[in-house]
């Protein structure tokens, strides 16, 4: 190998330059390094939000580039051929990226390591998506963890490497090779309207998410252990859809928490929690891959869900017109935000799952459209979480009152203002955002009355009990 032939960067989820493994070792070849972002089915396949956001990412990413002196090459196509061509044309002798853990990207990574090693490519898989990789972390007994508690007091004292530096430039080759537009991709037509009601709500790249960073550690960490579960409160680090396309390390996050513990910042402890559930979520995906598509727990396919997608209680759940308030806000949010607070993804999942009875693929494959912050595998632990088929699901049977959740947690009815429109006067700048971004064939307004509730509390929550007690499995 000559130390002059170029390395690939194949980029997936890790737009950033900072604590980067697959660059670093791409550099430590010695040679020109080739940064490429390939369409593939995978990213087609996106929902309209989190495509919409790739696109963002991309471009900022391909910005933080060129001031380096590099640039970002775009292909569309299968990841093998357009490696191979990539190959051919640049005489590059090795691929570098980092690994991913679901599924359907782990039957890619290990098609396209496959090939290249036949080809006799050098093709190098890095770790920099998670903390911990998932086959690192066992039990006592040589098993994965099926429960979070353990898995955090397994973990909470492991030692975690210092994130990387970023790099000062990165050489380039002579010619680059050809690279598609950006614009042709067309990442953001499925967003429509909602796309310019959404954009201010996003940190979009490396900077952005590294100033939230810092802004979350130096003002807001010491009260994030009671400050978060407030939906109208910046209480939480915001920094869910940089984690989730790499935009900011795992390795950074963690040791900016541990910078602020140290230093007495109480909530620094429950934020680090929050990491390792994040790690969680993908230990499960790693070890349990049936989670993104089937229940978890087993007998749980039994259970009576409606699997009835074209419901009008559906519909009125996707519209935030149920008539329960934390849910309606929650959903409202999410269309003008493209994010939706923890807290209310929990009520908004109970209600859906317990409540309505309906089946928790339906509530993951609507976020996965809809959530900016799309993650494989916290969406679909979460989602089976709050149904109840899920890991750490104990009680399975708890069924959130979105009510007292509103009264305990929006005492001020901040959070039901700021979303909903309906029955006031004067609505909030951000109800009335809402409207501008749903489709207009939904054919909503500010002067709508306020529904009645598609399923009452109480009688949804007896409906609920039943079908629990009445489960054989």
């Amino acid at each position: 190998m000559s130390e002059n032939s170029p390395a690939i960067l194949w980029l997936r989820r890790d737009l950033r330059l900072s604590d980067h493994p697959a660059m670093t070792a791409a550099l430590a070849g010695g040679g020109p390094v080739i940064p490429v972002y390939i369409r593939d089915d995978l990213v087609d396949g996106l929902g309209a939000a989190p495509k919409w956001r790739l696109g963002l990412s991309i471009e900022a990413y391909s910005a933080s580039l060129e001031e380096l002196g590099s640039k970002l090459v775009l292909r569309s196509g299968n990841p093998v051929d357009v490696l191979k061509a990539l190959i051919e044309e640049t005489g590059a002798t090795s691929v570098h990226w980092h690994r991913a853990y679901d599924p359907d990207s782990i039957a890619r990574d290990t098609e396209v390591k496959s090939a290249l090693k036949d080809a006799r490519i050098e093709a190098q898989s890095h770790a920099g998506h998670l903390l911990f990789e998932p086959w690192t972390v066992q039990t006592g007994s040589g098993g994965f963890y099926k429960v979070y508690s353990p898995m955090w007091k397994a973990v909470r004292t492991r030692d975690v490497a210092a994130p990387l530096l970023a790099p000062s430039s990165l050489p380039a080759p002579l010619t680059w090779p050809e690279s598609e537009s950006l614009d042709s991709w067309a990442l953001g037509a499925a967003m429509n309207r909602g796309a310019e009601v959404c954009l201010p709500y996003q940190r979009v790249g490396e900077e952005k998410a590294l100033e939230r960073l810092h802004q979350f550690t130096d003002a807001i960490i010491a009260g994030y252990d009671t400050q978060r579960d407030f939906p109208a409160i910046d209480g939480t680090s915001g920094l869910s859809e940089n984690l989730s396309l790499g935009e900011i390390s795992p390795r950074t996050c963690w040791h900016a928490g541990q910078r602020a513990l140290a230093d007495g910042k109480s909530g620094a402890e429950t934020w680090l929690k929050e990491l390792v559930w994040r790690e969680f979520a993908y230990h499960l995906v790693y070890h349990t891959p049936h989670i993104t598509s089937e229940s978890w727990r087993e007998g749980w396919e039994k259970f009576p869900w409606s699997e009835d997608d074209d419901s009008p209680d559906v519909l009125a759940w996707k519209q935030g017109r149920t008539g329960i308030a934390f849910v309606d806000a929650a959903m409202r949010e999410m269309y003008v935000t493209g994010r939706m607070h923890n807290r209310a993804r929990m009520i908004v999942g109970s209600y859906l799952t317990k409540h309505m009875m309906t089946h928790w693929r339906i509530g993951q494959k609507w976020f996965e459209e809809c959530l900016t912050d799309w993650d494989p595998a916290s969406n679909a632990m979460g989602w089976q979480w709050v149904a109840g088929s899920g890991p750490d699901a104990t009680p399975y049977f708890r069924v959130f009152n979105p009510d007292t959740q509103l009264d305990k947690f929006d005492r001020n009815a901040a959070y039901r203002r700021a979303w909903i429109a309906e029955g006031h006067g004067s609505p909030s700048k951000s109800a009335l955002s809402f409207y501008d971004a749903i489709p207009p064939s939904w054919a909503l307004s500010p002067q709508d009355r306020v529904p009645d509730p598609i399923v009452g509390l109480s009688e949804g929550r007896t409906r609920a009990l039943d079908a629990y007690a009445a489960r054989d499995f």
